[in-house]
């Protein structure tokens, strides 16, 4: 991970080129998602260290082409150029430790240290234990572990969960992971949703920092998907999994695609805006802006509505596709390794999806 340098003047010049954003004394103003979600602010916490894993095997489109896919329907649909795919024999805890593994190498912190560990996961090991305990075990931490699933914003809401904790003094070394094997959850035969999906995680280390680092303005929301548009039908208590839902696929993930694909454009539009209001900030004061990894042209239409400049975008979807709860930590730690990102700089962070939810935030580094 990048260590907090001061950020060097050239990086705070005004962009130039077709993407250069032009100062606006404040973000346009918009209703705040018909108050189902509240603006607040959450500061005096910092993130020390970023770490990811995701697994060797890679799966290109022209690896699904051979199967009937079409991989040019892939790219221009989705951006997807490959992703990665879990082993049988390696499972969401694997990733996740290896992940945070990775994290608290960057940090130099050993696990004895750490003090609390929440992992956002929908694609558990198993119902019981968590996937949390799992890791826990393996890390060797004297601490406790809570799993939160709130699927692909299960990151955002297990880093402002984490985040509380350090702020109120009941956590001093805050282990956050997102992980998820979505390849287990997408039924092979369904060529509209089944290439869009990968595995991978990531995690964060959270502690105590300046009054001015941590959330300026964040977001959490949801709106229940009574409709269906997002959701994997059986393997609850309301459809429990039998012979016959298995053959008819009932346990795999099922997308209305269109539905889904303009909620998530209206809600990452308007929670970036309200966070930004909130903030008293613009577009052009954001230095990176990371998105849930899902589709290319969401993140492209947020982007143009939202005027950002495209430079400061966060992409790996083409390389890892939709890895859910696992996608921004993902992203994350790449900007670190990248050296994207340094002491003071804003950065937009939105995740989005199954619920329906979205978390959304402005973090000063």
């Amino acid at each position: 991970m990048r260590s907090l340098a001061s950020k060097p003047e050239s990086s705070l010049a005004t962009p130039v080129g077709d993407a250069a954003v032009a100062p606006e004394p404040a973000a346009r103003r918009r209703p705040n998602l018909s108050g189902r979600s509240r603006v607040s602010t959450l500061t005096g916490v910092q993130i020390l260290a970023t770490g990811s894993y995701t697994p060797e095997r890679i799966v290109r489109n022209e690896d699904l082409a051979e199967l009937g896919y079409d991989a040019d329907w892939i790219i221009q649909r989705t951006g997807i150029r490959q992703r990665r795919h879990a082993p049988p024999d390696q499972v969401t805890s694997d990733v996740g430790y290896e992940a945070a593994v990775r994290c608290l190498q960057a940090a130099d912190v050993p696990p004895s240290e750490v003090d609390l560990i929440l992992v956002a996961t929908m694609t558990p090991d198993s119902p019981m234990p968590t996937t949390a305990c799992l890791i826990q075990k393996r890390l060797g931490c004297i601490a406790p572990a809570l799993e939160v699933n709130a699927a692909c914003s299960g990151f955002m809401y297990a880093l402002v969960t984490g985040m509380q904790f350090v702020k109120t003094g009941c956590s001093r070394r805050a282990l956050v992971i997102g992980v998820d094997l979505m390849s287990r959850t997408v039924n092979p035969a369904d060529k509209r949703t089944y290439p869009l999906f990968g595995d991978g995680g990531g995690a964060v280390l959270l502690g105590p920092g300046e009054a001015d680092q941590g959330f300026v303005s964040y977001t959490l929301g949801a709106e229940g998907d009574a409709d269906g548009w997002l959701c994997q039908p059986a393997g609850g208590t309301r459809e429990p999994i039998t012979p016959d839902g298995l053959a008819a696929g009932r346990h795999f993930i099922h997308m209305e695609g269109r539905s889904v694909f303009k909620w998530a454009v209206r809600v990452l539009v308007d929670s970036s805006y309200d966070v930004l209001h909130h903030a008293r900030l613009s577009p052009g004061d954001m230095d990176l802006i990371i998105f849930h990894q899902a589709n290319a042209r969401i993140i492209d239409a947020a982007v143009d509505d939202l005027r950002f400049d495209r430079q400061r975008v966060v992409i790996n979807l083409d390389r890892y596709g939709n890895t859910s709860a696992g996608s921004m930590p993902l992203a994350l730690d790449e900007a670190c390794r990248q050296d994207r990102i340094c002491r003071g700089d804003r950065v937009l962070l939105s995740g989005f999806g199954g619920g329906l939810s979205w978390g959304t935030a402005i973090m000063q580094w």
